[in-house]
């Protein structure tokens, strides 16, 4: 997709270190010569550390194996990207095993403080035998001015790193969220993205920290969606290192709206970059839909429309056929809609009102807008007051030709 001024004002982005966390990366060979493919982060110790994983049925084997180690106080998050380690069965689980005994030889601590991440093919067993070979040299990198090169080593068909930073005061003292994820294609978030991995120096419990990362994830990552695929490796990790003078962040606190707006702000802005980075996409989608009876319900409009291979191929095309967007607020589930209370924009321009045409639109109108590189869909439901915000983009030759192929 061509770069925006703020598109590229996201790819700029130099990320802050985080006092307690260093990361290092190493060139394995796993699918590309020449390239890093493994990322070893190190969590000081005492930090927390929080998680969410997708919800398909068929998730990988690191994801089973993370889910048993979150559990364990974690310290050292070992990702790969090449190979997914999916749909491998015992043997899959196995080799993520080994691979979190592999760090922890060389750590010198417990393989159950590791949690394991992959990304890439599926179906392939994992080369172990390379990992084991690059964690030296990923572990004598480590440094916590590793982020910029753990943003490029997690890519696969990204087309440039994902990041976002921001800086915060909490009674005076410093407090920084650094955060970098890698996805383009195989993306409807069922909790997260494909991966992202997110560090605080804030003092914060474990609890806590969780919940403010669901949160998180449900205003950011849950409303994104290029291909409506949920993918078998989602992961999304924010990490603690409870190293910064600020005061502890407690339930309750006036402390924790504020740290909860930075995190909800950096998962926001790598939703954003993940979505306008989309496998072959030309157009960056937001659909807002309000007056919606549920928060819910509002969400379900927007994924329904942005789900849509007509929709989003009409956006491809900058064919302003609005039937398409209508016919998918029609067919979402709405209960008992009453359709001559809702009305639909494409930007600034009003194309359903009371549940039909508008009056004053015109095709050339529709055109107009439909040739922008950034397009707002706002669908007013005309029944209560909550909303909900969805990022997509369209569908392109492009995302056909990157998927077809993909594995050669």
């Amino acid at each position: 997709m061509a770069a925006s001024p703020e598109d590229r004002n996201l790819s700029d982005i130099r990320l802050c270190p985080v006092a307690g966390i260093r990361l290092g990366t190493a060139a394995a060979a796993i699918k590309h010569v020449g390239r890093d493919d493994v990322l070893l982060i190190e969590m000081a110790e005492g930090s927390a550390c929080a998680a969410v994983f997708t919800q398909n049925a068929f998730c990988a084997a690191p994801v089973t194996v993370a889910r048993e180690h979150l559990r364990q106080a974690p310290r050292w998050l070992l990702v790969n990207s090449g190979n997914a380690n999916a749909g491998t069965g015992t043997r899959g689980l196995a080799d993520a095993r080994a691979s979190c005994e592999a760090v922890a030889a060389l750590v010198g601590g417990r393989a159950d403080r590791v949690m394991p991440f992959s990304t890439g093919v599926i179906g392939e067993y994992l080369p172990l035998d390379k990992i084991r070979a690059a964690l030296p040299k990923a572990f004598e990198a480590l440094s916590e001015d590793g982020w910029e090169a753990a943003a490029r080593a997690i890519m696969t068909t990204d087309t440039r790193p994902k990041k976002a930073v921001r800086r915060i005061e909490i009674a005076g003292r410093p407090v920084v969220v650094s955060g970098i994820a890698k996805g383009a294609g195989m993306i409807h978030p069922n909790m997260a993205t494909m991966l992202a991995f997110v560090a605080t120096d804030a003092r914060i419990g474990v609890g806590l920290l969780q919940s403010v990362l669901e949160r998180a994830v449900n205003r950011s990552f849950n409303c994104i969606t290029v291909d409506g695929d949920t993918s078998t490796n989602d992961a999304c990790v924010l990490m603690a290192s409870q190293r910064s003078e600020a005061p502890l962040i407690e339930p309750g606190s006036a402390h924790v709206e504020a740290f909860q707006s930075a995190v909800d702000a950096v998962l926001a802005e790598l939703a954003e970059a993940i979505v306008r980075d989309g496998e072959g996409a030309t157009k960056f989608i937001r659909i807002l839909v309000e007056e919606a009876a549920s928060e819910d319900e509002a969400r379900l409009v927007g994924k329904t429309i942005a789900h849509s291979p007509l929709v989003k191929t009409a956006f491809f095309a900058s064919d302003p056929n609005w039937g398409r967007i209508l016919a998918a607020v029609g067919r979402a589930g709405c209960k008992d809609l009453d359709i001559s209370r809702v009305a639909i924009w494409l930007d600034e321009v009003r194309i359903v009102a009371a549940g039909a045409r508008d009056r004053e639109y015109t095709e050339a109108r529709g055109i107009t807008v439909m040739r922008r590189p950034e397009i707002t869909v706002r669908v007013s439901l005309g029944r209560g007051q909550a909303s909900a915000r969805v990022m997509t983009c369209d569908l392109s030759l492009d995302y056909v030709r990157i998927n077809a192929e993909y594995r050669t």
